[in-house]
């Protein structure tokens, strides 16, 4: 697949680093990223500039205020607006000749196996509610798709405490435990990578939220942890995928 753009010299710097034969592995490869919130936005758009082939990008949600501090989307001019629609805007004008889907919908179990079918050569979980980031890591599993999935970064405010290690080795996270104890049930107990902070969050930064359909709580969080978050995803897809082990 040839990528075409305006600007033909605009990858010369990744080819410079990785060759160009690992990256035309990069322009073969076709990556899902669900979630456009603060870790989703900053995946999607590391692996877009590095030059991935396709993509598709899934959020039902719209821009608010509070996204504000940490979303790349989020700016005054787009409140209001679909996350994805403005991502989705965002990816083109940084590669016109990337290949994308949008699909601006909150994941429901139910299309989950009809969306794995692309089929994918990475797919990224920057999911933040529990419903569905569950079944998503199921149903990646068990179709035995390559998966990055991000855990809590809610709370955290040092980076020198993010790791990556498989989903079974994780350790003083508490969405991970949760998780763990869900797909333990459903026979998936590890084999694919996570990013995970052991940071301990205080109780005073969790608020409990009514009326929301997917949250039961907010947690607070800061501009530079879900996107280091985001950017370590990125790492792992690209590094898996020019065959360069992730540590």
């Amino acid at each position: 697949m040839t990528i075409s753009s305006p600007h033909p010299g605009w990858q010369e710097r990744t080819i410079q680093l990785l060759g160009k034969e690992k990256y035309a592995r990069l322009q073969e490869a076709n990556v899902l990223v669900a979630g456009m919130g603060g870790v989703g936005s900053m995946a999607a758009e590391m692996i877009c500039r590095n030059g991935v082939g396709r993509m598709t990008i899934i959020d039902g949600d719209t821009i608010q205020a509070g996204n504000l501090n940490r979303q790349l989307p989020a700016t005054h001019s787009n409140l209001n607006r679909d996350k994805v629609v403005v991502m989705g805007e965002r990816l083109k004008d940084i590669n016109p000749g990337l290949e994308l889907t949008v699909l601006n919908e909150f994941i429901r179990e139910e299309r989950i196996p009809e969306i794995l079918q692309a089929p994918f050569d990475y797919v990224v979980d920057a999911i933040d509610t529990l419903s569905p980031k569950i079944y998503l890591i199921f149903h990646t599993v068990k179709m035995g798709l390559k998966l990055a999935s991000s855990m809590g970064s809610g709370g955290k405010m040092d980076p020198s405490q993010i790791r990556v290690a498989d989903f079974r080795d994780t350790y003083n996270c508490r969405l991970a435990y949760v998780l763990r104890k869900k797909l333990r049930k459903m026979d998936v107990h590890g084999g694919f990578k996570v990013v995970f902070s052991t940071e301990q969050v205080g109780k005073e930064v969790i608020i409990p939220v009514e009326g929301e359909p997917n949250k039961k709580s907010t947690v607070g969080t800061n501009s530079y942890i879900p996107a280091i978050f985001g950017c370590t995803l990125a790492s792992i897809v690209i590094r898996d995928l020019v065959d360069a082990p992730s540590k």
